[in-house]
This record gives C-alpha cells, structure tokens and sequence, in this order.
C-alpha cells in the first residue's frame, strides 16, 4: 500500500511550488455522506410533494391508474435529483458540493485549477463504475491504494481532492480564494504570496512577477508597458478583490 502524498506541487510564476495538501479516504467519505442524505432528502420531499399534488394524498407507490404520468412527474424527477445531484452542483459550485464544502476539500485538475464541466461530468459518471459491488467498494479500495487517494473517475477525469487553505494562512488568501471568480485556487493563492512578499522582493523582480501575473489572469487588459510600480500593485491588489 502506497503511503499518500502530502499535498499536490504546482510550479508558479514566483518561482515557489503551491501545495494543496490532498484529501485523503476519509474527508472524501465524511463529505460523500453529508451529500449522500441531502440528496437522499430532496429526493424524497419532490416524491412526497410530487405524489401528494397527484394524487391529492401522500403515497409512496404508483397509483394503479394513469402509471406513466404518475412516473414522469414524481418518479422521474426524484430520480434525476438523486442522480444529479452531484454533476450538477460540481459544475455550478466550481468543483464543490455542500459536503465537500462543509469538509473543506474542493476538486482540481493535475494542475491545481478548476476543473472545466466535461471533466467534472466524466469523474461524476464514473461514479457507475466506483459504486460496485455494493458500497463505493471499488471507489475505496482505489483511494486507499492509489498515492493521491484517487478513484476511477478522478483518473479518467485527471481530478483529485484537495483541501482548501485555511482562513489562518492569510487574509489576501482568503480574500483571493474565496470571492475572487476569476482566479482558480493555484492563482488565488500566487496573489496572495506575490502581495506578502512584495516589500521583500527587489523592484524589477516584483514588476516582472506582477506584469506575468495580470497578463496570464487579465490579458489585454493589464497592459500598463508605461507604469511604474506602484500602479503594478494596485492592478494586482485590485485582482484580488470582489
């Protein structure tokens, strides 16, 4: 059995590896059970809601008349809901779920940025294959021997877990990480330390970091070839606001 990394390193444009500390069998199933009995809830609510506006009662089972109609308003939707739950708020939540929010963890591509919809649809349906036989039996054996904690569909998808930086690491960090849109976890975070680290860096070395930093995050819009660097800064600080 392989011993799993202390973190995921990402090269930054500062010259200093980002690490995400990876999340590791246990975190990924607290927050695969938080998600499991929301979405086991909600489910059940649209089935007691759906049958009680069909039938004018509450009843878990199909009315004997009228079968397909009961099943594309209540069976149907409850169903989607249950199977959905997790694609679809991967893709609105920028690789989050309520449980993996409320465990602090986040999914990220190899690269430390967030993942795009077609790879978060790919982990989400390998989740078939994860399932067997009974008990994401498939998907824990793999975290518990793969390195990076990883099941089929973060291989295929080329996800992982990591956990998010604590509100303690910084208050750029967590002005970056957590209300800047633009910016994915690795750019959140070489923000934060280029703005830590400012005063400490020579004035060249901090222009040319900050000028590399805008034009991978802003494009065209961080042309400023005749600004010094105080105007540098300020670009950069306002990157890293709301």
């Amino acid at each position: 059995m392989s011993e799993p990394l202390p973190g995921l390193s990402v090269d930054s444009v500062t010259g200093i590896d980002v690490s995400l500390p990876v999340a590791g069998p246990g975190v990924r199933s607290f927050a695969f059970l938080i998600d499991w009995h929301i979405r086991l809830l909600l489910a059940l609510a649209w089935w007691l809601l759906g049958s009680f506006l069909y039938n004018g009662r509450l009843a878990l089972n199909a009315p004997l008349a009228h079968q397909q109609a009961w099943f594309g308003t209540v069976m149907l939707p409850a169903f989607a809901i249950y199977f959905l739950y997790h694609p679809v708020l991967e893709v609105l939540m920028r690789g989050r779920t309520p449980g993996k929010r409320s465990a602090g963890i986040q999914v990220v591509t190899r690269s430390g940025g967030l993942p795009g919809a077609g790879a978060l649809l790919v982990r989400n349906v390998f989740r078939l294959i994860d399932s067997l036989p009974v008990a994401y039996g498939v998907g824990l054996t793999l975290m518990v021997l793969t390195r990076e904690s990883l099941r089929c569909g973060d291989m295929a998808a080329g996800t992982l877990l990591v956990y998010e930086r604590s509100v303690a690491d910084s208050d750029l960090l967590q002005s970056a990480a957590r209300r800047v849109g633009r910016l994915d976890p690795v750019g959140a975070e070489i923000v934060a330390d280029l703005l830590e680290r400012w005063e400490s860096l020579v004035p060249e070395a901090r222009v040319r970091l900050a000028r590399q930093l805008l034009q991978r995050y802003l494009g065209a819009a961080a042309d400023l070839s005749e600004a010094d660097e105080l105007q540098w800064r300020s670009r950069l600080e306002l990157l890293a606001r709301p």
